[in-house]
C-alpha cells in the first residue's frame, strides 16, 4: 500500500520538529530555573513579605504547571510528526495550514474548527 502523500513537505515537517524540540528545551531550562528558585526561597519573619513570597512561589507553580502541560502537547505534535498525521484537523481531518501552524506549532484543530470549540465553550461558560 502506498504512503499518502502529506500536504506539508519533509523539510517542513523538520522545520516544525525542530521548532517544536526547541520550544521544548527552552521550557525545561526554564522549569529548572523555577524549581532552583523555589527551593532557594526562605521563610521571612516578616508576615507581609512571608506573604508576598508565598504569592511568589504561587505564580511560579503556576508557570511550571503550565509549562509542564505544553511540554506534553508538544510530545503529541512530535508524535504526529512521526506517524504522519501532524498538521491535519482531528475535528475535520482537513489541513490545518502552514500560517496557523507556524504560529501555533502544537495546534490540533483547524481554523474553523477551533472557533466552533471556543464559541462552544463560549456558550457553555457559566456567567457567575
Amino acid at each position: 500500500m502506498a504512503k499518502i502523500k502529506h500536504y506539508l513537505t519533509e523539510e517542513q515537517l523538520e522545520y516544525f520538529k525542530a521548532k517544536l524540540l526547541n520550544w521544548k528545551a527552552e521550557l525545561i531550562r526554564e522549569n529548572g530555573s523555577i524549581v532552583a528558585k523555589l527551593n532557594d526561597s526562605k521563610q521571612e519573619a516578616d508576615v507581609i513579605e512571608s506573604a508576598s513570597n508565598l504569592a511568589g512561589q504561587a505564580f511560579e507553580l503556576r508557570t511550571k504547571d503550565r509549562a509542564r502541560k505544553l511540554i506534553y502537547k508538544i510530545d503529541k505534535a512530535i508524535s504526529r510528526i512521526d506517524d504522519g498525521s501532524y498538521g491535519y484537523c482531528e475535528e475535520y481531518g482537513v489541513p490545518i495550514g502552514f500560517a496557523r501552524l507556524n504560529a501555533r506549532p502544537i495546534a490540533t484543530l483547524c481554523i474553523e474548527a477551533q472557533e466552533v470549540h471556543e464559541k462552544m465553550e463560549n456558550d457553555f461558560c457559566d456567567d457567575v
